[in-house]
């Protein structure tokens, strides 16, 4: 009987150990899991979130890491397509064993992925995306670290309202990411009694916008609100001004905004879009700093909107990794992310309950200047 007893506890013992290495976590080491394009035509928002998060990680394992465990960070490349997105999640939790999942990028590709995220049960901070769908229902798992298209859509068109302009058009992507974008401007036009004045759409990760751009520019709307990716958006942009077009152009944050700047040279002057994280450039915030200091620090010269969002996410993930303490399950890291009451980031604010996993509201306006700088 004592060798039975025996023999039971160093298999719980083996198995306890089993688990712990299943779950992404040994004494050294915990294991993010990202899924995001790093190809195709959506690469660059993947890429920069991706660097955005490996330099905050960078610095925090070289001071130690999380209770003298450092961060890996595993990329999956899903190519901005739904059914990649379900396998490299798949491969994330099942192959690569990661305890947690962080800086994913898009609404359908981030809906594709949900139904394995909350299965599994792992944990999923920041997704670039700003969908409602993918925060409605509520899911315990996943926490965003940015404002909602809703809230990013209701200030673009507030701020054009107050200028009095009202023909506003939607040039969106045909599928969930876009439609999320469209119905945030419509909300935001209906509660001031206007509708859209032409709508057109393009097929994700295309960029043929021939028929969007015929049904828009007819009517000749005084304002066009973009909710596509960076290609898409800029053939749109270069294709309508070639026609003369005149009016003004706004996007949504998903566009991603160097990419988008990168891609229109010199038309893209004047062009607004709208921001769910702080202004990455000036370093009036203490977070900004931080920021610019970690990216230089990890051989990163550049600075985006991207990127600093990945740098925030990763800042959001690994406070709450600290919070959970040394015996780290994926239970108490929601637990202690749902600690997170009105916590500042040095200037950007997070906000988590066990009912509410919105995290943040911010947004503002930025516009393409010359040479592609940006101004705010």
């Amino acid at each position: 009987m004592h060798i039975i007893r025996k023999l039971l506890a160093i298999f719980l013992s083996l198995s306890g150990t089993l688990a712990a290495a299943q779950n992404g976590v040994t004494d050294k080491e915990i294991l993010i899991g990202q899924f995001a394009a790093m190809s195709g035509p959506a690469a660059q928002l993947g890429q920069r979130v991706q660097v955005g998060m490996q330099a905050y990680f960078t610095a925090v394992n070289a001071q130690g890491g999380i209770n003298g465990r450092s961060i890996k960070l595993i990329t999956r490349d899903d190519g901005y397509e739904p059914e990649k997105a379900v396998a490299a999640v798949k491969a994330l939790i099942q192959e690569d064993k990661v305890f947690a999942l962080a800086g994913a990028v898009g609404t359908p590709t981030g809906l594709a992925a949900m139904p394995i995220v909350t299965e599994q049960q792992v944990p999923l901070v920041g997704l670039f995306t700003g969908a409602q769908a993918l925060r409605e229902p509520f899911h315990k798992e996943v926490f965003h670290v940015r404002a909602s298209y809703f809230d990013e859509t209701e200030r673009i068109v507030q701020h054009l309202t107050t200028l009095g302009v009202k023909k506003i058009a939607v040039f969106y992507q045909n599928d969930s990411y876009g439609k999320a974008g469209l119905e945030g401007v419509e909300r935001a036009l209906t509660k001031r009694q206007l509708k859209p004045v032409a709508l057109g759409t393009v097929e994700r990760n295309s960029t043929d916008v021939t028929q969007a751009l015929a049904s828009i520019l007819k009517v000749e709307p005084e304002a066009i609100v973009q909710i596509s990716a960076y290609k898409s958006c800029a053939a749109f942009i270069k294709q309508a001004r070639s026609k003369a077009y005149g009016g003004q152009f706004f996007n949504v944050s998903f566009v991603g905004s160097s990419a988008l700047a990168q891609e229109l040279g010199d038309t893209g002057q004047g062009v607004v879009i709208s921001q769910v994280m702080p202004f990455p450039f000036v370093t009036k915030l203490p977070i900004v700093r931080e920021y610019q200091q970690h990216m230089l620090a990890a051989g990163q010269k550049e600075f985006d909107f991207s990127s600093m969002e990945g740098y925030m996410t990763a800042r959001v993930l690994t406070e709450g990794l600290r919070r959970a303490g040394k015996t780290l399950t994926r239970d108490n890291l929601i637990s202690s992310l749902e600690s997170m009451h009105d916590v500042s980031f040095g200037g950007f604010v997070v906000n988590y309950s066990a009912k509410d996993h919105q995290g943040s509201n911010f947004t503002d306006l930025s516009i393409i200047g010359r040479g592609g700088k940006f101004m705010h």
